[in-house]
């Protein structure tokens, strides 16, 4: 009922790229939790006062990582949901996906574990590639009806 193995492969991989920002999402909450560390006073003020409203920088690391992401992976819902549907080799679709989908936990890694440069740009590059790749597949197709 879902319709073709690529679509159902792209599911698959934009599933487990929304958990992984929820993951995300629950990590920097955690980390607000342990570093005492809320952005809003009413937030503070619940957790031992407003002394509490304040930024810290591993919290703001974990925000930034889950910015990213939203930067990256909605738009990559869009092109993989588009993409699916001009009719792909699922080997080749697959395979954007899942670079994709690596990149992105190897680029959240790396931002939450602070590791060293360029392990973090590296990661951002190799899940832009799909991407990009795709877009292009998207625009070849439908140029005619431009």
């Amino acid at each position: 009922m879902l319709g073709s193995d690529v679509l159902l492969c792209f599911i698959f991989y934009s599933t487990l790229l929304i958990l992984k920002m929820y993951i995300i999402a629950i990590i920097t909450g955690q980390v607000r939790l342990r570093k005492k560390a809320f952005a809003n006073p009413e937030d503070a003020d619940r957790h031992g006062g407003v002394q509490f409203c304040r930024i810290d920088p591993y919290v703001e690391r974990c925000r930034r990582a889950h910015c990213n992401d939203m930067e990256n992976i909605f738009p990559f819902l869009f092109l993989g949901a588009v993409y699916s549907m001009t009719g792909p080799s699922y080997a080749v679709a697959r395979l954007h996906f899942l670079v994709f989908f690596l990149g992105r936990v190897v680029h959240s890694i790396a931002y939450l574990l602070a590791l060293k440069a360029p392990t973090r740009s590296f990661a951002y590059v190799i899940a832009q590639v799909p991407c990009v790749s795709m877009a292009i597949q998207i625009l070849m197709e439908v140029a005619s009806f431009a």
